[in-house]
């Protein structure tokens, strides 16, 4: 088999290109600009192109197949030249589908959680000696790669992404994995850039149920009313398995499930971690894996990278981050580490970066959304807004929306640092969330100068 890859040194597509790399399958690709990690992960393997950029030449009638990643354009070279050769052209969701058609496919949807209840299963699967194939959007304690692709595993267990699958295909990714198992989490507007009013991003949520296996099952969380309603509107043919929060204890700083063989500590925390875990349980079980074999691997689950990720840890402090960015994410975070750490104060940062987020027709959806801290600050980039040719928004239209005197805003990151470090941290959390980087702060660096003690 060969294979190759337009646009390999994406986040999803220089994994993919890996996983087809150690199943034995001959690998090419092309890429007009690729980052660190994909390009030393792919350099490694002997997989990084001698040249960035596109080359038609690369494209000949000995391709098996040729996968065309979001970063490249409809009138790519490369895909171009494949066109007209009449090879076999695929999405990247659509080889997922391609190298997983023969296994029990389980797909995890939902506007929030996807990873956090991939990483769980994938994990308890780990613990227990379940071989899985996979696709997980965040790098995951002792997994080297994030796709996986055999010949004898019997499930694969794959993220189901609601976003676009390549500029050619523009069907949400998970329209393509046709599930026998399937999970969504919850739905909470997103992605406003495609999908314009919240019943059309509902609408695909339908979709995904509609592609379902016959004699399959859904497991979906009852605790979020959209999930709950379309769920039990489906006369779909296949197995239906409601879930809501998992029955816990808080006791200093620490969370244990209630079982029927006692309390489980966990290192993870927060009711919206908590509705994950009883989700992937759920799917655990019709994977054939006992509670006490779930439970036991839980107590080392830590989470996946950037999903409530402890940066720094003194006495009477943390420093977390999170990837938190829509309203519905960043109310449960905020509210989840305030209820773990209550009689602490809690500063909670977040950064308006994606295109939803940035769109004033958007940003009342993050009313009330960080009312649980003691103080809020929430930075945007005004030249974030001016790369994405939106309408610009002002600090004061930002403050309006979240619509809590807690709230302050910052246009500059280097101001909020200093706010930071201003402050003591006896007796104070500090959360930070984002989907970028607050324009290159260095996370661990902030958390010595902030809690300089060990």
């Amino acid at each position: 088999m060969k294979v190759h890859l337009i646009a390999i040194g994406g986040s999803a597509m220089h994994n993919m290109a890996i996983a087809l790399y150690e199943k034995g399958i001959v690998v090419t690709g092309s890429d007009d600009e690729i980052f660190e990690p994909s390009k030393s992960r792919l350099q490694m393997r002997g997989l990084l192109p001698e040249s960035e950029g596109w080359f038609p030449e690369k494209i000949s009638a000995e391709l098996d197949a040729v996968i065309v990643g979001m970063h490249a354009r409809k009138d790519n070279p490369e895909l171009l030249r494949a066109q007209e050769l009449g090879l076999r052209i695929f999405s990247y969701p659509e080889y997922i589908y391609e190298q997983t058609k023969n296994k029990t496919r389980i797909v995890i949807g939902g506007s929030h959680g996807k990873t956090s209840t991939t990483a769980m299963i994938l994990h308890v699967a780990r613990h227990n000696n379940v071989d899985c194939d996979f696709l997980v959007g965040a790098q995951l304690e002792g997994f080297d790669c994030m796709v996986r692709f055999t010949e004898g595993a019997k499930f694969a267990i794959i993220e189901g992404d609601e976003y676009l699958s390549s500029p050619t295909d523009l069907r949400p990714k998970f329209h393509l994995y046709n599930p026998d198992i399937a999970l969504l989490t919850g739905i909470a507007w997103d992605h406003i850039n495609v999908f314009p009013t919240f019943e059309n991003y509902v609408e695909q949520f339908e979709i995904f149920l509609d592609k379902i296996t016959p004699g399959g099952s859904l497991v979906y969380c009852s605790a979020d009313s959209e999930v709950k309603r379309i769920s039990e509107a489906h006369g779909g043919d296949w197995k239906k398995i409601p879930y809501s929060v998992h029955p816990h204890t808080v006791r200093d700083g620490v969370t244990f499930l209630n079982t029927d063989s006692g309390e489980v500590p966990l290192i993870i925390f927060g009711e919206h971690n908590l509705q994950n875990l009883q989700g992937a349980l759920e799917v655990c079980r019709l994977m054939g894996i006992g509670d006490t074999e779930f439970y036991d691997a839980m107590k080392s689950f830590k989470g996946a990278a950037r999903r409530l990720e402890l940066v720094k840890e003194t006495t009477g402090s943390v420093i977390y981050k999170d990837f938190a960015h829509s309203p519905s994410k960043l109310k449960a975070t905020t509210a989840a580490f305030k209820a773990q750490f209550a009689s602490r104060r809690l500063v909670a940062c977040m950064e308006l970066h994606t295109f939803s987020s940035l769109n004033a027709n958007f940003l009342g959806e993050y009313k009330d959304s960080m009312q649980a801290a003691d103080k809020a600050y929430v930075y945007f980039n005004p030249h974030t807004i001016e790369h994405k040719k939106l309408p610009p928004i002002s600090p004061q239209q930002v403050k309006d929306a979240f619509a809590s005197d807690n709230v302050e805003v910052f246009t500059d990151s280097n101001l909020l640092m200093q706010e930071l470090k201003r402050q003591s941290w006896h007796d104070a959390n500090l959360l930070l969330m984002t989907s970028g980087n607050f324009d290159g702060i260095d996370f661990v660096r902030l958390a010595d100068e902030l809690l300089p003690s060990a």
